[in-house]
């Protein structure tokens, strides 16, 4: 199979460029995610509605990457309490080579074929739930065995890769791929691969938290009022949604410590 995400760089001499004509360049190649991401959205369509329905009947959703792909994940997962109020274990990242390699790349982490499902079964892994495979290569042992043991136990299967017709887009039943072409740095898939990666993510989490209820209009009514700017826009919130003075805004959001339940006391 010919990787995209390996193919030569449309770019070359890279040390011979100014500074300028090097942000350009990596300018240029980015431009190109956001339409590759576009052409997947009938893809990503169809697994946030699967995901929604399992999270209605007590799923999660998780995430399983290796080096960069994972701890996109990661991110992903950990915003999700913060931002829309939800409990931290029902979306979870995991990265092969444990938490330690979310700052220092684990050797050989990403090779072991059986050490993804056996990540998933330390959180208990069950039919409702969902595992999203991110692999920009989609050829990631750690992430294919994975899915493919999932497929195995009837658990929803999804991935994120960058490359069509990859080992990973094969085995998962949602295969999601954003074909961006090759890298401004070649094989450095941190960059344009990991952009379109990172979009998908938000798309996925932000359109299933909506759909769960999570945002009132278009506002992030549950978000955690973790320190004193999300309180200050809290009390606004709450100030539009009752139409009163700050003060009184804010004395409500204290004592109810949400939006929704600071909105919801005077209706």
């Amino acid at each position: 199979m010919e990787r995209i995400t390996e193919r030569e760089s449309r770019h070359n001499d890279l040390e011979q460029k100014s500074t300028r004509e090097l942000l350009l360049g990596i300018n240029a190649e980015d431009r190109l995610v956001a339409d590759a991401v576009a052409e997947a959205i009938p893809a990503i369509e169809a697994l946030v509605d699967a995901i929604v329905d399992r999270m209605r009947r007590g799923g999660r959703l998780f995430y399983l990457g290796a080096g960069t792909s994972g701890r996109l994940g990661i991110v992903d997962a950990s915003e999700c309490p913060p931002t829309f109020g939800v409990p931290h274990g029902l979306v979870i990242g995991l990265i092969a080579g444990g938490d330690s390699a979310i700052r220092k790349a684990v050797e050989f982490a990403e090779d072991d074929r059986e050490q993804g499902w056996k990540d998933l079964e330390e959180h208990a892994i069950g039919a409702d739930d969902a595992v999203i495979g991110i692999a920009a290569s989609g050829s990631t042992p750690y992430v294919a065995g994975a899915l493919e043991r999932c497929n195995a136990e009837g658990i929803l299967t999804a991935c994120i890769t960058c490359n069509p017709g990859s080992p990973v887009s094969l085995v998962a039943k949602h295969p999601i791929v954003a074909a961006v072409g090759p890298e401004y740095v070649t094989g450095s898939t941190r960059m344009k691969s990991g952009t379109a990666q990172k979009l998908i993510l938000n798309m996925i989490s932000t359109a299933a938290m909506i759909k769960l209820g999570r945002v009132k209009g278009n506002r992030m009514v549950d978000m955690q009022l973790s320190n004193n700017k999300l309180i200050d826009r809290g009390t606004r919130m709450v100030m539009d949604g009752l139409g009163i003075g700050y003060d009184e805004a804010n004395d409500l959001l204290k004592r109810y410590g949400s939006v929704r339940k600071a909105v919801e006391s005077r209706r």
